[in-house]
């Protein structure tokens, strides 16, 4: 029989399929409970879980309170999406079964997967009570911590995991290790572990240079981020995060061609093209960075520093015009702060169109009564204007907030007098 089911299985690795199937069918009504068993394993093994859960469920009937069998049946419930019988399966286990235990670690699992995080963490300890060297269990309430976010219950279960294995069910210890420390700010401990992480995939790599940048090792951080860009140059969160590494080892203009490197790969990015636009300034590259900051706000025309950094080169090369034109037109489009009524209030103002320059002055008067840059401005605007009542009112409420100017305290007294 034994030899049977193993050609069985050989004929569905040259995937003669219905053979197998008719074989395997054919020596189930003459099987013993032994054989029976192998034949719901290859079935289970096969993806057949009609099959197989028929055939565990046959023994079933004959052991009953078989424990090895229950956890089957519920194994093959958990596949077949039907979580409620297979925890009304597993809890029919004797805690005197030898399955005991590994019935506890399956409830566990089921109850995190239905959010009933408390009661995984019971069944778990109950199971940590039965057998409290067996690491598997810990590895199990590691990760219940760490996908619910107790990272500090979490690192002392992975700890113990970690003096025995590095790495289980496919799973990182050293990683876990590190991201859970990572998580409570511990960098330079989440560092350490990064750095003992055999094989690192693009996520590890990006996550290795972030935690190196936050230890100041951003010579390993730029090692990291380039060689994760060479494997996969669509990983799009990487460069911002590499140019600004480079931005403060003080290389400009290995940032400024990681930038544009990126902004081929994510041509939506609105903020690759503020990072662009800055850097083409400080290069002194003047037309890009305006254009670099003028594509960031069509990306989105409230894109505040965007906009603020795009007016005040403007200012620089003294097209007030431009300014004017600009903001209206965010205006038009939908775009509303107080910041942008003040710079068309000085560009106004600049034109020499003063009642322009009063209007716009008036309404980012309305939200910014508590600037105080702004009060001592606008003071000055109305002086200058011929609003003496108003601008004390403004003057005053700007000492409100800067009592120590005297400057101002005796202004405003020369002009009440």
């Amino acid at each position: 029989m034994l030899e049977d089911l193993q050609y069985a299985n050989s004929l569905l690795q040259e995937n003669r399929v219905d053979e197998a199937l008719k074989l395997i069918e054919s020596k189930a009504e003459i099987a013993d409970l032994d054989e029976q068993f192998t034949i719901g394993e290859l079935y289970f093994d096969w993806g057949f879980l009609d099959e197989a859960l028929e055939t565990f469920q046959k023994i079933e009937a004959v052991l009953p309170t078989e424990g090895q069998v229950k956890l089957f049946i519920a194994s093959i419930y958990t596949e077949l999406e039907n979580d409620s019988d297979a925890i009304e399966t597993l809890t029919q286990i004797d805690s005197s079964d030898e399955f005991y235990l590994p019935s506890l670690m399956q409830l566990a699992d089921l109850y995190e997967s239905q959010g009933l995080f408390e009661v995984a963490e019971l069944k778990l300890r109950e199971a940590k009570s039965l057998d409290e060297d067996e690491i598997i269990i810990d590895f199990a309430l590691g990760e219940l911590f760490f996908s619910i976010g107790e990272y500090n219950k979490a690192i002392i279960h992975y700890e113990i995991v970690n003096k025995e294995k590095d790495l289980i069910a496919n799973v990182d210890i050293n990683e876990r290790l590190a991201e859970s420390l990572a998580m409570i700010s511990k960098y330079e401990e989440s560092f350490n572990y990064y750095q003992e992480v055999n094989e690192k995939d693009n996520d590890s790599l990006f996550k290795y240079g972030f935690i190196a940048s936050q230890v100041n090792r951003n010579d390993i951080a730029i090692n990291a981020w380039t060689e994760l860009i060479e494997r996969d140059k669509d990983y799009q969160s990487v460069y911002v995060e590499l140019a600004n590494v480079y931005i403060e080892e003080e290389m400009k203009e290995e940032a400024y061609d990681i930038i544009k490197e990126g902004l081929k790969i994510d041509e939506f990015n609105k903020e690759l093209y503020f990072m662009a636009g800055k850097l083409a300034h400080e290069l002194g590259e003047f037309d890009y960075s305006k254009s670099y900051m003028r594509e960031a706000i069509t990306l989105d025309n409230d894109y505040k520093v965007a906009v603020i950094f795009l007016v005040n080169i403007l200012k620089e090369e003294n097209k007030i015009d431009e300014i004017i034109d600009l903001i209206n037109e965010l205006k038009r489009m939908g775009a509303e702060d107080p910041e942008y009524d003040w710079e068309l209030a000085l560009a106004y103002n600049e034109n020499e169109e003063f009642e322009k320059a009063y209007d716009y002055y008036k309404l980012a008067y309305e939200l910014l009564q508590s600037d105080s840059i702004f009060l001592k401005e606008y003071g000055y605007f109305l002086v200058e204007d011929g609003k003496i009542n108003e601008a004390i009112d403004v003057f005053e409420k700007y000492l409100k907030i800067e009592p120590q100017d005297n400057e101002i305290l005796s202004f405003i007294q020369r002009l009440k007098s």
